[in-house]
């Protein structure tokens, strides 16, 4: 996400500096690179010097299964980089949060004040971020928008889709945890950008949970995707309990791609009511089939080849099936 926000900010006509631990070497060289650990309190204040906005996307994503160092930089990262913007008096803080703050919620849709109930410690460690973040922009009085995106799909991104994109293209069947008649929601990169610049401009601080309006079941979303992919696949269903039980044990032994994450909550419902998005003017451009169906013609048009910089995000890298290569097989 943070590579689109800075190409954004740059159409904008924004000055926009990256900090990060990695420097795209095809990133636009309108914009400054200073390298930087979330980690060092030393080097993000060094960044922050002359700064006006602050948007936050640094993170260990649940595909990284990190452990103890989603600690390290989702919820102490986070702090520090929101306690040095206070100290840099900037105008404005972003944080992109998760959905996976919510776990496995009772309701769907999903609303502002829903319990954040996380299930996993990558949940876990967003929620402590976004709570370390209020806390220290509070402190500061600075103004916080907080954004809770469902999937994201988009350019660029890859991770767990591209085991799905693949076999559907080698006419394989795909899998779901139970029926998958269950509502599921995603959201595209730039429709996300769009809306919390919406929340920016309008000087609106507050949450937003965010994700596109037009979604159905995700069985259909993989039914569609099928279709248009002109693939023999087929949606096969998976008895519940056991395959979270199998799957937690693959896991366990580092045989499984899949993070807690993807195995303990794609069976439920999980979409977001975004009426409060809406109400700011947002129109997202794309539905869940439309997302899905760009993202799969990127990935075919692409040799599926991985992104540059895929050492340092697991969004952009080609993700091993392990032991999922056997299930691949006897399909």
């Amino acid at each position: 996400m943070g590579n689109l926000i800075a190409e954004e900010l740059l159409a904008r006509g924004e000055r926009v500096r990256i900090a990060d631990v990695w420097e795209d070497p095809h990133r636009n060289r309108a914009m400054e690179f200073v390298k930087c650990d979330v980690r060092d309190s030393a080097a993000v204040r060094a960044a922050m010097v002359g700064i006006d906005v602050v948007h936050h996307n640094a993170a260990l994503v649940p595909l990284t299964k990190s452990g103890k160092a989603f600690s390290e930089v989702n919820i102490q990262g986070s702090r520090i980089v929101a306690e040095e913007a206070g100290r840099a008096k900037v105008r404005s803080f972003v944080h992109m949060s998760s959905s996976a703050i919510y776990g496995c919620p009772d309701d769907s849709p999903i609303q502002l004040t829903t319990p954040t109930k996380p299930v996993e410690a990558y949940g876990s460690s967003k929620l402590a971020g976004e709570l370390a973040v209020r806390q220290a922009c509070e402190q500061a009085a600075l103004p916080l928008v907080v954004i809770r995106p469902r999937t994201i799909l988009g350019p660029g991104r890859l991770g767990i889709f591209q085991i799905l994109f693949d076999w559907i293209r080698a006419g394989v069947n795909v899998y779901a945890i139970g029926s998958g008649n269950v509502p599921f929601q995603f959201v595209h990169a730039r429709d996300l950008i769009n809306a919390y610049m919406l929340a920016l401009d309008h000087g609106k601080p507050g949450t937003y949970n965010v994700g596109t309006d037009r979604y159905g079941t995700l069985r259909e979303a993989l039914e569609n995707l099928i279709r248009h992919a002109r693939s023999p696949s087929r949606v096969r269903s998976l008895p519940v309990a056991l395959t979270i039980r199998s799957l937690q044990t693959l896991d366990m032994l580092r045989l499984s791609p899949l993070a807690p994450w993807h195995y303990l909550t794609y069976h439920k419902p999980f979409c977001f009511d975004v009426k409060h998005v809406l109400d700011l003017g947002w129109k997202p451009r794309y539905s869940n089939d439309e997302m899905l169906h760009e993202s799969y013609d990127e990935f075919v048009a692409s040799g599926s080849q991985e992104q540059p910089g895929s050492e340092f995000s697991p969004h952009r890298k080609k993700v091993k099936e392990s032991v999922l290569w056997l299930l691949k097989k006897i399909s």
